[in-house]
């Protein structure tokens, strides 16, 4: 089974939520690929991951540095875990299969990608070996919808 959790984006852009999903990601032991397809969005993403909590970072790379094996969170445009990553963050609302080879996607999406967003949970829910999760902003926090 792929658990898929689509994330809807509605008050807080993805530099805000990445480094939580991320975080929580190496908090369970499994490595992450952080997929967008535009540099500046992975540029983006990197200093989110930087200057997340003041105290601390989140340690990462952008794929193909030579270092991609020993990163715990790779930042790529393509769906590969150069960094043998048990996870997948999708960042910029576009859904590619490949991330079913994943044990889990994490799937982020803004209200301009919505028609995208459903006609990929319609898709995925009908799958039998994919479990999808909705994932929405209620004040300051993120609550599974319905």
């Amino acid at each position: 089974m792929v658990r898929v959790d689509f994330y809807h984006l509605t008050r807080d852009p993805a530099e805000k939520l990445v480094p939580m999903l991320a975080s929580k990601s190496l908090d369970v032991g499994k490595k992450l690929v952080l997929l967008a397809a535009e540099e500046d969005r992975r540029a983006a993403l990197s200093e989110a991951l930087w200057s997340a909590d003041r105290t601390s970072f989140l340690a990462h790379d952008f794929a193909g540095s030579g270092r991609d094996s020993a990163q715990p969170i790779l930042i790529s445009d393509c769906c590969e875990p150069a960094n043998d990553a048990s996870y997948i963050l999708l960042a910029d609302g576009q859904w590619q299969d490949e991330a079913l080879n994943f044990e889990r996607a994490f799937f982020l999406f803004t209200a301009d990608q919505i028609d995208h967003a459903r006609a990929t949970w319609r898709r995925l829910a009908a799958n039998e070996v994919v479990t999808p999760r909705y994932w929405k902003q209620d004040g300051g926090r993120w609550v599974e919808g319905p």
